[in-house]
C-alpha cells in the first residue's frame, strides 16, 4: 500500500515538475512519508524509477491480456485496443505511468533497458501467428506513434478522430484466425 502510494506520488511529481523535479524528498513529501520511509521501500532514485517502469510494463501487459482472443493472430488487435483504451482515457493510469517512466528513464541508458526490452516484446510477440506479420508490426508501430503524439499534446486528437484512427489500425490488423 505504501509502496504503491510512493509510486503514485513519483508519477505525480514527474507530471508536475518533470524529471529534474523528481527527488526522493519531493516524492516522500507528496506521499506523506519520511525520506527514510521511502528508502525502506526503494534503495534510491534509480530503484524508484525501475519500479515505475516495472509497474508500467505490468499494467500494459495486463491491459493487452484483457483484449485476448483465444485464437492465433490475436495479439496485434489486442495491442491496438489496449493502446486506444489508454488514449481514450479508459485507462488514464497507464498513460500517466508511461509518460512518467519514460521521462524518469530518459537520461540513463541502464534505466531505459527494461522499457526497451518490453517495447521489443510488444512489437514482436505473436508476429509469426499473424496473417501478415509486416502489416501487423506496422499497426503496432503506428499505435505507438499515436500514443507518443497524444502524450506530447493531448488536444491534438479528439474523440472522433481517435475513433476513426482506431478503426483504420484495426483494419490493418487482420482478424485473427478461428481456433483450430
Amino acid at each position: 500500500m505504501v509502496r504503491e502510494r510512493l509510486l503514485d506520488s513519483a508519477e505525480a511529481v514527474l507530471a508536475e515538475h518533470g524529471s529534474q523535479g523528481l527527488t526522493l524528498a519531493a516524492v516522500a513529501a507528496r506521499a506523506g512519508v519520511s525520506k527514510g520511509g521511502l528508502l525502506y521501500h526503494f534503495a534510491g532514485k534509480d530503484a524508484l524509477i525501475t519500479a515505475l517502469i516495472e509497474r508500467l510494463i505490468a499494467g500494459f501487459d495486463e491491459l493487452i491480456e484483457s483484449f485476448r482472443l483465444e485464437r492465433p493472430g490475436w495479439y496485434t488487435r489486442a495491442y491496438v485496443e489496449a493502446t486506444f483504451a489508454v488514449l481514450t482515457a479508459q485507462d488514464a493510469d497507464v498513460a500517466r505511468r508511461r509518460w512518467a517512466a519514460a521521462c524518469a528513464a530518459a537520461t540513463d541508458p541502464a534505466l531505459r533497458q527494461p522499457f526497451a526490452r518490453a517495447q521489443r516484446r510488444w512489437l514482436n510477440d505473436g508476429l509469426a501467428e499473424e496473417p501478415d506479420p509486416d502489416l501487423s508490426q506496422l499497426a503496432r508501430l503506428a499505435a505507438d506513434g499515436l500514443w507518443e503524439a497524444a502524450e506530447l499534446d493531448p488536444s491534438l486528437l479528439g474523440p472522433e478522430r481517435l475513433s476513426a484512427l482506431r478503426e483504420r489500425l484495426l483494419a490493418l490488423a487482420p482478424a485473427p484466425s478461428p481456433a483450430s
